[in-house]
């Protein structure tokens, strides 16, 4: 019987895993240049992360190295019971959150945020990226106790329990705060309700959408999460 081969994300995740394990245990040891290696392989999806907190590229890329030089820091809490990236993106959430209570980031209303088109099936690339960006721009103009949640479940590696953990929210309320976003978004941007669902098969293939937010407000209609 022949053994099924990983897909190319597997292995690829697979290697950066062993990679920052290895740089760890040397940071670890002794050999502080080792860090560098963990850098060089996330400062990319941190900034990135930053970004969709605060929108601004400059602020992230000083977000990222504060979330770098608290992980620096905070290496030996790492417990290894979950990967080097689930840690290191719950430690910059973390990071992220709290500066922005000190620095508000200004807010973009979501009614200027432009429909997205119908695809055109002869740009059927071109119309995935408007739509795509339409779907980040879209996500930003959440309010925060929304966007967090949307940004940490969608576009990271935290499954429920670890991003709940992140927020210092109950799993309950955490998976609430995700329904009313997408609720949020779907309500606003009827078209990107595919686009929530293939981000969240490619994220999470094992998992189903919360539909907390349905449940609680049916129970205690008009009142904020």
């Amino acid at each position: 019987m022949a053994t099924p081969h990983a897909e190319p994300a597997e292995l690829v995740a697979a290697a950066r895993s062993g990679q920052d394990r290895a740089d760890v245990d040397r940071v670890l040891a002794g050999d502080a240049p080792a860090f560098e290696g963990i850098v060089r392989r996330w400062q990319g999806p941190l900034v990135n992360m930053a970004w969709r907190y605060c929108r601004d590229r400059t602020r992230a890329e000083e977000l990222a190295q504060e979330a770098f030089i608290k992980a620096w820091r905070g290496l030996r809490t790492w417990r290894r019971e979950s990967s080097f990236s689930t840690w290191l993106f719950a430690l910059a959430a973390n990071v992220y959150r709290s500066e922005l209570k000190r620095f508000p980031a200004l807010n973009v209303g979501m009614d200027e945020i432009a429909e997205p088109s119908a695809k055109a099936t002869q740009h059927d690339e071109m119309a995935a990226r408007a739509s795509s960006e339409t779907v980040r721009r879209a996500v930003l103009a959440l309010p925060l106790r929304y966007r967090e949640p949307v940004v940490l479940y969608y576009f990271h590696e935290l499954d429920v329990a670890a991003a709940a953990r992140t927020m210092g929210l109950p799993e309950g309320t955490f998976k609430a705060r995700l329904a009313r976003g997408r609720a949020l978004l779907r309500r606003r941007f009827p078209q990107l309700q595919g686009e929530l669902d293939y981000n969240h098969s490619n994220e999470h293939p094992t998992s189903s959408p919360p539909d907390a937010y349905d449940n609680a407000s049916r129970r205690n209609p008009g009142k904020e999460i």
